[in-house]
């Protein structure tokens, strides 16, 4: 009678459990971990923006340079508005257009300046669209750039004079 128990119990549940199968389901096991570790460290490595600064000691050097450049700055005591926009989305293109006007602490339009702006995305350097600034007016400069996405992006401004930078800002701003 134990018998026939053990032969309908085996039989109703398939194939016995052998040492064999046993070792099939362990390396089956690991082998689907290592492909997905593997499939997700190269989406890693592919997707990495890389780093923020190329050397970290150049940056921590230039440190006591960029805070007395900030105080300078402050010292002015200038007034710079930006204003940021996609434009001719109607035409198919994504194109930023920035308008900067910079004034001094009298309320004076600051002109003569060598203006950079860059749009830069807070999660991937890949995506920075540098523009190309022009003075179009006294203390208004203006750029545009062609293929911005919508979302969010840091608006970095540098101004120069005489080769040594003046001013420098950076403001997140979101695009529709």
């Amino acid at each position: 009678m134990e018998t026939e128990t053990a032969e309908t119990e085996t039989a109703s549940r398939g194939r016995p459990l052998t040492g064999r199968r046993v070792a099939i389901y362990i390396v089956a096991f690991f082998g689907v971990v290592m492909g997905v570790n593997g499939v997700m460290m190269k989406l890693a490595v592919d997707t990495l923006p890389g780093t923020v600064v190329d050397s970290a000691y150049r940056a921590s050097l230039a440190y006591n340079k960029e805070i007395a450049a900030a105080h300078e700055q402050a010292s002015r005591g200038w007034q710079v508005a930006a204003h940021v926009e996609r434009v001719g989305e109607r035409d198919g293109g994504h194109k930023a257009s920035v308008r900067i006007e910079a004034r001094d602490a009298a309320d004076r339009p600051v002109s003569g300046l060598a203006v950079t702006a860059r749009l830069a995305r807070p999660t991937d350097r890949r995506e920075d669209r540098t523009l190309e600034v022009a003075e179009r007016g006294i203390g208004i400069y203006r750029g545009e750039v062609e293929d911005v996405a919508a979302g969010q992006w840091d608006l970095v401004i540098e101004a120069a004079r005489g080769g040594d930078r003046v001013y420098l800002s950076k403001n997140r701003v979101v695009l529709p």
